[in-house]
């Protein structure tokens, strides 16, 4: 009976057009982000930091861009790890031949190159889509991986075509700890992620769902899809470059170019599958179920005492992996946002069968 809106009146279009129009998730997200901002850097663990937490946000990043081309505007795209991979290369170059840039304007310079990279690869959107389209951006992925592989002007002229950043620093802070990259990837996580959710809720973001659902019928009533499609693909570009240069810089370190090979897209579209087409908290849904799985069904055996090798578990873990995605697709086909969606509302009915 807690989870109630008797009493909470609107008197304004804001209040009624809030994120959160109800009372109960304001405060359940104000405490959620008082343990994430202060109690999780003082009682985390560094293992936890870094093989965990940060790739989580890092990736939950990502699947918030991809998702605003893909289930939002419609456009399928399977070269996410490119752009990934531009943000990346692009934030190093700018760290590595200016001297003294800030951490963020390299971060941002990465985001923007990536944007580029995302529009121009976004043209064949306007002529074709569907499967084509998906090739269209593959093509985005196998050129990005050739090119820096073989450009060295790209690593800064490094023979063996791997990168490094070291010294990192964020408004004079040095990111020198695991809860401080952590602090920075979340703070990066929430602003982005208010920003495209605000998007989406408004005529840019309408624009993109008449895209999605009948581009024709969308032209027909004034919806330019030129501008639509390209401003989604460089929404996207932009958070999915800003979230490879932070898979680059905070997460990894040092990288070469297979850190961001087709297996990252991939992985990134089965986030957005997972956590929900269409949906902010999908992604981060999705991410969560992507990083935490395989971490669990590793730690299964040692709970049962089984002894089984290092092949075996892999081989079980992808096994097993598969096996649930598949599973889940088919019982709930609009992802974990469709569950958490249908909990919030059966709460707000309870203890009333209707």
């Amino acid at each position: 009976m807690f989870y109630r809106e008797n009493g909470q009146f609107k008197t304004s279009y804001q209040s009624d057009l809030q994120i959160f129009p109800i009372a109960q998730d304001r405060i359940a997200l104000a405490l959620f982000a008082l343990v994430a901002f202060v109690a999780v850097p003082m009682l985390a663990s560094d293992y936890l930091f870094r093989a965990v937490l940060v790739p989580f946000l890092i990736l939950s990043l990502a699947a918030i861009g991809l998702n605003v081309l893909v289930g939002y505007c419609g456009q399928i795209s399977l070269g996410t790890g490119a752009f990934m991979a531009v943000g990346a290369y692009a934030a190093y170059n700018l760290n590595a031949r200016i001297e003294g840039m800030p951490l963020l304007l390299s971060l941002i310079g990465g985001g923007l190159c990536a944007m580029a990279f995302g529009i121009l690869f976004g043209i064949p959107s306007l002529r074709i889509r569907g499967l084509y389209l998906a090739v269209a951006t593959l093509a985005a992925q196998f050129f990005t991986d050739w090119f820096t592989n073989r450009v060295a002007w790209v690593t800064n002229g490094s023979s063996s075509g791997s990168v490094s950043v070291s010294a990192l620093q964020f408004f004079g802070i040095a990111l020198d700890t695991p809860a401080r990259k952590y602090l920075l990837c979340l703070s990066l996580l929430v602003l982005l992620g208010l920003a495209a959710k605000n998007l989406v809720r408004g005529a840019i973001g309408r624009e993109w769902m008449a895209m999605r659902d009948m581009d024709v019928a969308a032209a027909v009533i004034g919806i330019r899809p030129v501008y639509a499609k390209l401003s989604a693909f460089a929404v996207s570009s932009f958070i999915v470059g800003v979230a490879g240069a932070l898979w680059g810089f905070v997460h990894l370190g040092a990288w070469e170019p297979a850190a961001f090979g087709i297996d990252k897209s991939f992985q990134l579209l089965f986030m957005v599958i997972i956590g929900g087409l269409g949906s902010i908290v999908g992604a981060v849904f999705g991410a969560a179920f992507i990083v935490l799985l395989p971490l669990f069904l590793n730690l299964v055996p040692h709970w049962l005492g089984l002894a089984i090798s290092t092949g075996t578990a892999s081989f079980l873990e992808h096994m097993i992996f598969g096996a649930l995605i598949v599973f889940f697709l088919i019982v709930e086909p609009h992802g974990l946002a469709a569950l958490w969606a249908t909990a919030r509302q059966k709460l707000r009915l309870w203890p009333f069968p209707h």
